[in-house]
Protein backbone atom coordinates (compact mmCIF):
# COMPACT_ATOMS: atom_id res chain seq x y z
CA UNK A 1 0.00 0.00 0.00
CA UNK A 2 1.24 3.42 -0.98
CA UNK A 3 1.89 6.16 1.93
CA UNK A 4 -1.53 8.37 2.50
CA UNK A 5 0.81 11.06 1.98
CA UNK A 6 1.20 11.04 -1.70
CA UNK A 7 -2.29 11.39 -1.79
CA UNK A 8 -3.85 13.56 -4.84
CA UNK A 9 -7.09 15.43 -5.16
CA UNK A 10 -8.77 16.36 -8.45
CA UNK A 11 -11.63 16.98 -10.20
CA UNK A 12 -13.49 14.26 -12.30
CA UNK A 13 -14.61 14.93 -15.69
CA UNK A 14 -14.16 11.71 -17.82
CA UNK A 15 -16.67 8.79 -17.76
CA UNK A 16 -13.56 6.13 -17.00
CA UNK A 17 -12.80 8.16 -13.89
CA UNK A 18 -16.65 8.53 -12.95
CA UNK A 19 -17.28 4.96 -13.97
CA UNK A 20 -14.16 3.89 -10.97
CA UNK A 21 -16.14 6.67 -8.62
CA UNK A 22 -19.32 3.96 -9.43
CA UNK A 23 -17.17 0.70 -8.55
CA UNK A 24 -15.75 2.59 -5.10
CA UNK A 25 -19.08 3.39 -3.90
CA UNK A 26 -20.83 -0.18 -4.93
CA UNK A 27 -17.51 -1.52 -3.04
CA UNK A 28 -18.70 0.55 0.05
CA UNK A 29 -22.28 0.28 0.15
CA UNK A 30 -23.00 -2.61 -1.83
CA UNK A 31 -24.60 -3.24 -5.61
CA UNK A 32 -27.95 -1.84 -4.61
CA UNK A 33 -28.48 1.66 -5.80
CA UNK A 34 -25.07 3.25 -6.75
CA UNK A 35 -25.66 6.23 -8.89
CA UNK A 36 -25.26 6.09 -12.82
CA UNK A 37 -22.48 7.44 -14.50
CA UNK A 38 -24.59 9.30 -16.64
CA UNK A 39 -26.06 10.97 -13.93
CA UNK A 40 -22.92 12.35 -12.45
CA UNK A 41 -21.54 13.07 -15.28
CA UNK A 42 -24.38 15.29 -16.25
CA UNK A 43 -24.41 16.87 -12.62
CA UNK A 44 -20.87 17.71 -13.13
CA UNK A 45 -21.55 19.72 -16.32
CA UNK A 46 -24.48 21.69 -14.89
CA UNK A 47 -23.16 22.61 -11.37
CA UNK A 48 -22.00 19.72 -9.77
CA UNK A 49 -18.63 18.49 -8.37
CA UNK A 50 -17.37 15.24 -8.10
CA UNK A 51 -13.87 15.23 -6.57
CA UNK A 52 -11.56 12.11 -6.58
CA UNK A 53 -8.84 11.11 -4.36
CA UNK A 54 -5.92 9.18 -5.72
CA UNK A 55 -3.03 7.18 -4.07
CA UNK A 56 -0.81 6.50 -7.61
CA UNK A 57 -3.40 5.98 -9.79
CA UNK A 58 -5.84 3.91 -7.12
CA UNK A 59 -8.92 5.93 -6.59
CA UNK A 60 -9.28 5.52 -3.09
CA UNK A 61 -11.90 8.21 -2.28
CA UNK A 62 -14.81 10.53 -3.79
CA UNK A 63 -16.51 13.16 -3.34
CA UNK A 64 -20.24 13.85 -5.60
CA UNK A 65 -22.25 17.37 -4.90
CA UNK A 66 -25.29 18.47 -7.15
CA UNK A 67 -26.71 21.53 -7.30
CA UNK A 68 -30.13 22.91 -5.19
CA UNK A 69 -32.30 25.72 -5.02
CA UNK A 70 -34.74 26.36 -2.51
CA UNK A 71 -36.32 28.92 -4.32
CA UNK A 72 -33.71 31.64 -3.37
CA UNK A 73 -30.77 30.87 -3.07
CA UNK A 74 -28.73 28.47 -5.13
CA UNK A 75 -26.22 25.92 -2.96
CA UNK A 76 -23.79 22.83 -3.30
CA UNK A 77 -26.13 19.30 -1.97
CA UNK A 78 -23.40 17.03 -1.16
CA UNK A 79 -24.46 13.85 -1.68
CA UNK A 80 -21.79 11.45 -1.35
CA UNK A 81 -17.92 10.80 0.23
CA UNK A 82 -16.69 7.28 0.13
CA UNK A 83 -13.14 6.28 1.06
CA UNK A 84 -12.27 2.53 0.36
CA UNK A 85 -12.07 0.01 3.55
CA UNK A 86 -8.32 -0.51 3.49
CA UNK A 87 -7.74 3.73 3.48
CA UNK A 88 -10.34 4.62 6.49
CA UNK A 89 -8.92 6.88 8.98
CA UNK A 90 -5.87 8.50 7.65
CA UNK A 91 -8.17 11.86 6.87
CA UNK A 92 -8.79 11.58 3.51
CA UNK A 93 -12.61 12.45 4.09
CA UNK A 94 -11.72 15.72 5.65
CA UNK A 95 -9.25 16.39 2.66
CA UNK A 96 -11.94 15.64 -0.10
CA UNK A 97 -14.81 18.26 2.24
CA UNK A 98 -11.55 20.97 2.05
CA UNK A 99 -11.36 20.40 -1.57
CA UNK A 100 -14.75 20.57 -2.01
CA UNK A 101 -15.33 23.76 -0.32
CA UNK A 102 -12.22 25.59 -2.20
CA UNK A 103 -13.83 24.15 -5.66
CA UNK A 104 -17.65 25.02 -4.82
CA UNK A 105 -16.01 28.78 -3.75
CA UNK A 106 -14.36 29.14 -7.52
CA UNK A 107 -17.96 27.79 -8.91
CA UNK A 108 -19.47 30.70 -7.06
CA UNK A 109 -21.47 28.99 -4.17
CA UNK A 110 -21.72 30.19 -0.50
CA UNK A 111 -23.89 27.21 1.40
CA UNK A 112 -23.35 23.23 0.99
CA UNK A 113 -25.53 21.11 2.58
CA UNK A 114 -25.58 17.26 3.22
CA UNK A 115 -27.27 15.34 5.63
CA UNK A 116 -25.75 11.87 7.60
CA UNK A 117 -26.24 9.66 10.69
CA UNK A 118 -25.83 11.06 13.54
CA UNK A 119 -25.20 8.02 15.61
CA UNK A 120 -22.07 7.96 13.42
CA UNK A 121 -18.96 9.34 16.04
CA UNK A 122 -16.39 9.64 13.20
CA UNK A 123 -19.13 11.56 10.69
CA UNK A 124 -20.13 13.61 13.69
CA UNK A 125 -16.68 14.97 14.61
CA UNK A 126 -15.64 15.66 11.20
CA UNK A 127 -18.85 17.62 10.23
CA UNK A 128 -19.32 19.71 13.19
CA UNK A 129 -15.72 20.17 15.51
CA UNK A 130 -13.45 19.91 12.35
CA UNK A 131 -14.77 21.25 9.44
CA UNK A 132 -17.49 23.45 11.40
CA UNK A 133 -21.07 22.62 10.17
CA UNK A 134 -24.07 23.22 11.99
CA UNK A 135 -27.13 21.44 12.52
CA UNK A 136 -30.96 22.24 13.27
CA UNK A 137 -32.79 20.06 11.56
CA UNK A 138 -33.50 16.16 12.21
CA UNK A 139 -34.88 14.28 9.62
CA UNK A 140 -37.02 11.15 10.37
CA UNK A 141 -36.36 8.45 8.25
CA UNK A 142 -34.96 10.81 5.55
CA UNK A 143 -34.13 7.80 2.98
CA UNK A 144 -36.97 5.19 4.30
CA UNK A 145 -35.52 1.82 4.61
CA UNK A 146 -32.35 1.02 3.31
CA UNK A 147 -30.90 -2.68 2.41
CA UNK A 148 -27.36 -1.28 1.61
CA UNK A 149 -24.27 -2.67 4.18
CA UNK A 150 -24.20 0.50 6.37
CA UNK A 151 -27.51 1.38 7.04
CA UNK A 152 -29.97 -1.83 6.89
CA UNK A 153 -32.36 -3.07 9.42
CA UNK A 154 -32.72 0.60 11.02
CA UNK A 155 -34.58 3.90 10.24
CA UNK A 156 -32.22 6.38 8.60
CA UNK A 157 -32.25 9.20 10.44
CA UNK A 158 -30.14 11.71 10.19
CA UNK A 159 -29.11 15.28 10.51
CA UNK A 160 -28.84 18.08 7.70
CA UNK A 161 -26.02 19.95 7.92
CA UNK A 162 -25.50 23.63 6.98
CA UNK A 163 -21.72 24.58 5.88
CA UNK A 164 -21.22 27.93 5.20
CA UNK A 165 -18.14 28.11 3.42
CA UNK A 166 -17.54 31.76 3.29
CA UNK A 167 -17.57 32.07 7.01
CA UNK A 168 -14.02 31.94 9.21
CA UNK A 169 -16.29 29.16 11.81
CA UNK A 170 -14.46 26.20 10.68
CA UNK A 171 -11.51 27.49 10.98
CA UNK A 172 -11.85 28.46 15.21
CA UNK A 173 -10.69 26.05 16.99
CA UNK A 174 -13.65 24.08 19.07
CA UNK A 175 -13.53 24.48 22.61
CA UNK A 176 -12.49 21.64 25.37
CA UNK A 177 -14.94 21.00 27.76
CA UNK A 178 -13.68 19.02 31.02
CA UNK A 179 -15.32 15.72 31.19
CA UNK A 180 -17.23 16.25 34.29
CA UNK A 181 -18.90 19.16 32.88
CA UNK A 182 -19.81 17.13 29.65
CA UNK A 183 -21.63 14.19 32.05
CA UNK A 184 -23.15 17.09 34.08
CA UNK A 185 -24.46 18.61 31.42
CA UNK A 186 -25.97 16.33 29.58
CA UNK A 187 -29.56 15.92 28.29
CA UNK A 188 -29.41 11.90 28.33
CA UNK A 189 -28.32 8.99 30.12
CA UNK A 190 -26.83 5.43 29.67
CA UNK A 191 -26.52 2.49 31.45
CA UNK A 192 -22.96 0.25 30.75
CA UNK A 193 -24.31 -3.60 28.99
CA UNK A 194 -22.49 -6.51 29.93
CA UNK A 195 -20.70 -6.11 26.92
CA UNK A 196 -19.05 -2.75 27.61
CA UNK A 197 -21.66 -1.22 24.82
CA UNK A 198 -23.72 1.60 26.20
CA UNK A 199 -27.81 1.57 26.45
CA UNK A 200 -29.60 4.86 26.73
CA UNK A 201 -31.31 5.36 29.66
CA UNK A 202 -33.04 8.80 30.54
CA UNK A 203 -33.73 11.59 28.95
CA UNK A 204 -33.44 14.39 31.35
CA UNK A 205 -35.87 18.44 30.51
CA UNK A 206 -33.79 20.67 28.46
CA UNK A 207 -32.90 23.95 30.89
CA UNK A 208 -32.75 27.41 30.25
CA UNK A 209 -28.76 27.33 30.18
CA UNK A 210 -27.14 28.61 26.58
CA UNK A 211 -24.92 24.99 26.38
CA UNK A 212 -25.98 21.93 26.55
CA UNK A 213 -25.01 18.29 25.88
CA UNK A 214 -25.94 15.30 23.86
CA UNK A 215 -24.28 11.41 24.32
CA UNK A 216 -24.10 9.20 21.70
CA UNK A 217 -22.46 5.92 21.77
CA UNK A 218 -18.43 5.71 20.44
CA UNK A 219 -18.79 3.16 18.31
CA UNK A 220 -22.32 2.91 16.74
CA UNK A 221 -21.59 0.54 14.12
CA UNK A 222 -20.27 -1.65 16.39
CA UNK A 223 -23.41 -1.72 18.37
CA UNK A 224 -25.42 -2.47 14.95
CA UNK A 225 -23.31 -5.49 14.17
CA UNK A 226 -23.82 -6.72 17.63
CA UNK A 227 -27.39 -5.78 18.61
CA UNK A 228 -29.73 -4.44 16.18
CA UNK A 229 -32.09 -3.97 19.14
CA UNK A 230 -29.89 -1.91 20.87
CA UNK A 231 -29.07 0.42 17.92
CA UNK A 232 -32.96 1.12 17.79
CA UNK A 233 -33.48 2.18 20.90
CA UNK A 234 -30.54 4.47 20.58
CA UNK A 235 -31.88 5.78 17.23
CA UNK A 236 -35.36 6.44 18.92
CA UNK A 237 -33.83 7.99 22.41
CA UNK A 238 -32.15 10.59 20.22
CA UNK A 239 -34.46 11.05 17.61
CA UNK A 240 -36.94 12.41 20.42
CA UNK A 241 -34.43 14.55 22.34
CA UNK A 242 -32.80 15.97 18.97
CA UNK A 243 -36.10 16.32 17.38
CA UNK A 244 -37.31 18.45 20.97
CA UNK A 245 -34.25 20.67 20.77
CA UNK A 246 -33.94 21.76 17.68
CA UNK A 247 -37.76 22.91 18.22
CA UNK A 248 -37.06 24.46 21.18
CA UNK A 249 -34.03 26.95 18.66
CA UNK A 250 -30.98 24.60 19.84
CA UNK A 251 -28.38 23.75 17.52
CA UNK A 252 -25.58 21.23 16.87
CA UNK A 253 -22.73 23.33 16.40
CA UNK A 254 -20.03 21.05 18.56
CA UNK A 255 -18.67 18.03 19.01
CA UNK A 256 -16.40 16.69 22.04
CA UNK A 257 -14.61 13.04 21.87
CA UNK A 258 -13.16 11.74 24.63
CA UNK A 259 -10.29 9.16 25.07
CA UNK A 260 -11.35 7.86 28.28
CA UNK A 261 -11.67 3.69 27.16
CA UNK A 262 -14.07 3.34 30.00
CA UNK A 263 -16.45 5.71 28.63
CA UNK A 264 -18.06 4.41 25.38
CA UNK A 265 -19.78 8.06 24.85
CA UNK A 266 -18.99 10.76 22.83
CA UNK A 267 -20.77 14.32 22.42
CA UNK A 268 -22.38 16.81 20.78
CA UNK A 269 -22.13 20.43 22.10
CA UNK A 270 -25.39 22.43 21.78
CA UNK A 271 -25.75 25.93 21.57
CA UNK A 272 -28.66 28.67 20.83
CA UNK A 273 -28.96 29.53 17.34
CA UNK A 274 -27.43 32.93 16.31
CA UNK A 275 -27.29 33.16 12.64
Amino acid sequence: MQAVDDIQIRSLHQIHELEEARKLERKVWGETDSIPTHQTITAVKNGGLVLGAFVGEKLVGFQYSFPGFNGKTAYLCSHILATDDDYRNKGIGERLKKAQREEALKLGYSLITWTYDPLESVNGYLNIAKLGGISSTYIENCYGEMDDLLNEGIPSDRFLVEWHIRHEQDLKPQTEYELDFLMNNALNQWEIHKDGDPIPAAFLPVTQDSIAFVAIPKNFRVIKEASLDVALKWRLHTREIFSQVFQQGWQASGFSKNNHPDLPVNFYVLTKETM
